[in-house]
Order: structure tokens, then C-alpha cells, then sequence
């Protein structure tokens, strides 16, 4: 059996065991483990636990709020990246202190900052706050939840602080890193299973999604080992997209289908169509994301192997990619449908987060589609795309992933912190910029490196004047995504003090996951009424139709 199939044989059967578990429990010892969880998330933090009030509510906040500083962040180390690609030594001055900085350690440097910092946090803050609303508790431990964002925060900088030097005094930093990003993770998922735990309400689609997302990249980790593929080519490439799949792509998943409903008012378009997202993403691999598993290499501490595929793992490989568009699809439509209901968003354009929600979910499945021919391109081995697959992953986090988590973060930092943003006006110009700044940069720079391929491919020697014009267009235009951050920034935390009172908080039951009334215009059946998201609750209203003819509507019905 080959290195692909085998191991997601482990990872497979290692979800299912782990969703009974979360389902049944732990029967006699469930109450011990849960009471010494209990213990590790607050008691054994001694006095650094007394040191936050554990309001409701904080632990999301706080690690929404930190998430829209690393945005600024991982925007402006991505700008850098950009304009060194053109102009390589406009940082030269910073070598008087010893740093010669590079286009591709900043490129990395930023997508640690991206996905860690930004969008990392603005997954497990928006999971903090929706997971709780779903199961109808409060969250296991506030305290925990404030004290751990800190802590990864710090994970954060090591990491980016190992992206351009690896080795400082003999230590693997990015490793430390891992390990004080695995620590944090560990406990947020701890603290999401005791909430679960305390909760006799039956989970929702999204909460599931959350779920899996938390507890995937350990199993993943776990199925690597087990294999032993770990320290061959194909079975990094396969971690990288296991983690990708997991806590990337489920955990977004969850969180944007809650903020979709939740924000626009609508019920899910299809319940079915959540649980097909489910299934597709942890029972395919998913194609988004780089080519090279470089950050997964380097955050296990392991050592780059070549890449040698057998024609098997290329078959599987190649075959589960592209089912993994079912589940793109499904996502995107779900997402896009959902929002259109009852146009929503056409009636309240204004709304912070809906927006975002709206462009990611338009720009994923392209992405989706383009990820999967650079990477059946990639394990084929005739890596003719390989060059734009950096570019690509770069689309795929600020066009499909911020604006994902950015836009979930927005729908739940009112109900978790008490009011909202600033300025709705300065929410929507923060928008444009950002999506407006990333997309457009982001494709000119895509055509600059597709026209330095093909005059590589021709064995044009000379430089094109055109593809360094875009270049500089393109590293240019990107800016905007870092003003958008700022405003982002400025308006939320501006907000938590300034920002008008959210008068009332709607409790999930009154949420449309559930609708409480179901409107019969014709004869239907009981599976469209259920696929509407219907329960056993729902109120099914007969809507009565005429066929009489219609009459001039009378504009006064007495004389003056």
C-alpha cells in the first residue's frame, strides 16, 4: 500500500473514533476527565488565572482584537515582500543593523503572520463565541481563553522571528514556536470538548465543522508519525494539506456558514449541502495551498525530502484533489445563497462582515479551481505552474481566507463585546480598500510572474519591461490592503468604547438555523420543508393565493 492511502487510512479512522468519543462520551470517567480538564484550564494556572475577570464574552473578544492587529501586521510584511520582488535593495540601509532583508523571507514571514497570527485568531475567537451560542452554555473557561491568546500571540512572533533566522544559539526557533502554538491549541480545544461536554443541545452543521478543525491537525500529526511518511517527500506534501484541510479550511467553514445565517437573517440554504462540506473535506485532500510544504516542514522540525511519487499516490493524490471541489463548491454556494435568501444583501449593504463573507465566498471556488491544477502539475511532475504557486497561495489567504475569518470576526465581536463598530461608513470603505487592494494587486503581480515564465520557457534572455511594470502596479496597488487593515483596526477597537450598544442578544433559538415558521405557498413535500433547515418545532404557514383578476388600486377610497 502507498504512502498516501495508508496514511489517510490512520487519519481517517482516527476522526471517526474521535467523533464517537465526542458523541458518547467517556462513560465512568467521563466525569473525571472532565473535572480534571476543568483543573488544567483554571486551578493549575495558579495566580495568573486571578490576574483576568473571565467576563462572557472576553476570550472572543480578546483574540478578535489581537487578530485585527496581526492583520495590519501580516498586510504590511506582504507589501514589503511585494515591492522587495521589484525593487531588491530598497531595505539596503538595514543592513548596518545586520538584517539584509529578502522578498521571499518577508513572503514568509508574512504568511506566519497572516495565517497564525490573523486569521488563526480570528477562527479560534470566533469559535470561542460560536460554539457556546450553538450548544446554549457558557464557554468552559473565560479566564483560559484570555490568558492563551496572549500566549499565542507570543508563539506568533517566535515564529515569524524563526522565518528569517531558523537557528539562533544552537535553538530551532520556528520549532519553539510549534511548540507554544501546540500548547495554546491544545487548551482551546480542551476548552471547546468541556463546553460540548456540558451541553445536552444537539450540535449544529458549523459547530461540527469548528470541531473538526480543532482536533484534525493533532490527528493529522499523529496519522504522519504512525505511517511513518513523515520523513519522506510525499508524506510532507500530504501533512501540509492535511493541517490545510483541518484547521484551515473546516474551522473557516464552520465559523463563515454560522456568520452567513446569523448576519444576514436567512436560514442555511441547505443543511445537506453543510454536512456534504463535512464529509468532503475530511475524506478528500485539499488542493489550497503551496506546492513546496516548506512551513509544515518547519514547524515539525523535519528535514526537506524530494519529492518521489509512485504513478499510485499520483492516481489517489490526483483523484482526491478534485474531489475536494464538491466540497469548494458546496461551501461557496451555500455561503452565497444563504446571504441572497431574501436579499439581505442587497437590503443592508452596510452590514460589517457581510460583505467580506460575500467576496470570499465568490473567491474561493476559482482559487479552488486553480490550486488543484498546480498541484496535480506538481505531484505529476512536470511543474510547469510551480512558479505562479506562490502567488496563488497568496490570493487564496487574502482573497478567500481573510476576508472569510474577517468577516465572521465582525458578525460575532458585537454579540461577544456588547456593541459595534465605529462607523459602518468606515467599515465599508475599509472593505474596498482591503479586497479591492488584494485582489487587483494581487492579479498583476499573478500576470507579471505568468509572463516571466513564458519568456523563460521561450529562452527570452532579456527582461520584460511589461512584466516589471506590473510588477510595481501591482506591489503599489497592494498598499490599499494595508490602509484597509488599519481602518479595520482603528474602527473595531474604537468601537469597544465608542461604539453604539447592541440593545438586545439573540439567542440561537430565535436564529435561523432552525426558522420558526416555514411559508406554504403550493404543494411541496416534508424533504424540501426539512432541507429548508425545518425542525420538528417549525410552524408550517399555509400562504392562500387567488386567481381572481387584478384591478386598478384605488388611490382614494372616499371623496374630500
Amino acid at each position: 500500500m502507498d504512502t498516501i492511502l495508508s496514511t489517510l487510512l490512520i487519519f481517517w479512522a482516527l476522526i471517526i473514533i474521535s467523533y464517537i468519543l465526542i458523541q458518547r462520551g467517556l462513560g465512568v470517567l467521563g466525569e473525571v476527565v472532565r473535572g480534571l480538564t476543568m483543573f488544567m484550564l483554571e486551578k493549575a494556572l495558579g495566580p495568573g488565572s486571578d490576574l483576568v475577570e473571565g467576563r462572557k464574552g472576553s476570550g472572543s473578544k480578546i483574540w478578535i482584537i489581537q487578530g485585527t492587529i496581526w492583520l495590519f501586521v501580516s498586510a504590511t510584511l506582504t507589501f514589503i515582500g511585494l515591492w522587495l520582488g521589484h525593487d531588491p535593495i530598497a531595505l539596503h540601509s538595514l543592513e548596518a543593523w545586520g538584517y539584509n532583508a529578502l522578498s521571499s523571507e518577508l513572503f514568509y514571514a508574512g504568511k506566519f503572520a497572516a495565517l497564525f497570527g490573523a486569521v488563526g485568531m480570528f477562527i479560534i475567537g470566533s469559535g470561542l463565541h460560536i460554539l457556546p451560542s450553538l450548544l446554549e452554555v457558557d464557554l468552559a473557561s473565560e479566564k483560559n481563553a484570555v490568558l492563551t491568546s496572549f500566549l499565542w500571540t507570543i508563539s506568533v512572533i517566535i515564529l515569524i522571528i524563526g522565518s528569517q533566522s531558523s537557528e539562533i544559539l544552537g535553538l530551532d526557533i520556528i520549532l519553539i514556536g510549534t511548540a507554544v502554538n501546540l500548547l495554546v491549541a491544545t487548551a482551546i480545544t480542551a476548552n471547546q470538548l468541556l463546553t460540548k461536554a456540558n451541553s445536552d443541545v444537539s450540535l449544529a452543521t458549523p459547530g461540527w465543522l469548528i470541531i473538526f478543525g480543532l482536533i484534525g491537525s493533532p490527528i493529522a500529526i499523529i496519522s504522519i508519525l504512525v505511517s511513518g511518511a513523515y520523513d519522506e517527500g510525499i508524506g510532507q506534501w500530504l501533512a501540509y494539506h492535511l493541517f490545510g484541510a483541518t484547521f484551515w479550511f473546516s474551522s473557516i467553514a464552520g465559523i463563515a456558514l454560522y456568520s452567513a445565517s446569523y448576519g444576514s437573517g436567512n436560514a442555511l440554504w441547505s443543511r445537506t449541502v453543510a454536512g456534504v462540506v463535512i464529509f468532503g473535506t475530511l475524506f478528500t485532500i485539499n488542493p489550497l495551498g503551496d506546492v513546496h510544504p516548506i512551513m509544515a516542514v518547519d514547524m515539525l522540525g523535519l528535514s526537506t525530502a524530494e519529492l518521489v511519487i509512485t504513478n499510485q499516490d499520483n492516481v489517489i493524490g490526483s483523484f482526491l484533489m478534485a474531489l475536494a471541489i464538491i466540497p469548494i463548491i458546496a461551501l461557496s454556494s451555500n455561503i452565497l445563497i444563504t446571504l441572497r435568501g431574501t436579499d439581505t444583501f442587497v437590503e443592508n449593504p452596510d452590514s460589517a462582515g457581510i460583505p467580506e463573507i460575500n467576496f470570499g465566498a465568490w473567491m474561493l471556488l476559482p482559487l479552488g479551481i486553480g490550486s488543484l491544477f498546480i498541484q496535480t502539475d506538481y505531484l505529476s511532475g512536470v511543474n510547469e505552474l510551480t512558479g505562479i504557486s506562490n502567488i496563488i497561495q497568496l490570493m487564496t489567504i487574502w482573497t478567500v481566507f481573510i476576508p472569510l475569518t474577517l468577516g465572521a470576526a465582525l458578525q460575532v465581536l458585537p454579540a461577544a463585546s456588547g456593541r459595534y463598530p465605529l462607523s459602518q461608513n468606515r467599515a465599508r470603505m475599509a472593505f474596498w480598500m482591503l479586497s479591492g487592494g488584494a485582489i487587483l494587486g494581487l492579479v498583476l503581480t499573478l500576470i507579471s510572474d505568468i509572463t516571466d515564465l513564458a519568456l523563460a520557457e521561450a529562452l527570452v534572455e532579456d527582461p520584460s519591461t511589461l512584466s516589471q511594470t506590473m510588477r510595481k502596479s501591482g506591489s503599489v496597488i497592494f498598499y490599499g490592503t494595508v490602509l484597509g487593515a488599519i481602518f479595520h483596526a482603528t474602527n473595531i477597537v474604537s468601537g469597544l468604547y465608542r461604539g453604539d450598544k447592541v440593545n438586545s442578544q439573540v439567542s440561537i433559538s430565535e436564529t435561523t438555523f432552525a426558522p420558526t415558521s416555514y411559508p406554504l405557498t403550493s404543494s411541496t413535500s416534508i424533504r424540501k420543508i426539512l432541507a429548508s433547515g425545518a425542525v420538528l418545532d417549525t410552524e408550517v404557514v399555509p400562504t392562500f393565493e387567488s386567481n381572481e383578476s387584478g384591478k386598478p388600486t384605488p388611490l382614494h377610497t372616499e371623496e374630500e
